[in-house]
């Protein structure tokens, strides 16, 4: 029988407006029995880490609507508890390496998102229950 999925302590918030991009993410976060939560726009995002204690992850589109990336983490940056949570950006436009050194993140991928690079990342950063 295989081993049941490893499962963090706390999820990773996906933040983004296309609702296809977040049923991708979330099957793999499931896959990965990873939990997640998820807001459409940088708002909505506030919100959530307002009402809820931080997340592991923090899976940041670029380009949304009302509150957008950038203004996200401006927001994010301000404040010291929000501040400490690795954010990894989420965008199809080519100029990646310029939006992660103007934004301060951890990391970046490209959409579409590679699957198994997801995975990668989300594992490098969250802390799971039974690791090593």
């Amino acid at each position: 029988m295989p081993d049941a999925p490893v499962r963090t302590q706390r999820p990773v918030l996906v933040v983004d407006d296309d609702y296809d991009v977040r049923d991708a993410i979330a099957d793999v976060l499931e896959i990965e029995g990873i939990s997640a939560a998820f807001a459409g726009d940088g708002i909505e995002a506030l919100q959530w880490l307002r009402d809820h204690p931080p997340p592991c992850l923090i899976l940041l589109d670029w380009m949304m609507p009302r509150c957008d990336g950038a203004s996200f983490r401006e927001v994010q940056k301000s404040d010291p508890v929000l501040a400490r949570i690795p954010v990894v950006l989420l965008t199809a436009d080519a100029r990646i390496d310029e939006k992660m050194r103007a934004l301060d993140v951890a990391a970046c991928l490209r959409k579409p998102v590679d699957l198994e690079r997801l995975s990668s990342v989300i594992r490098k950063y969250c802390d799971f229950d039974g690791a090593p």
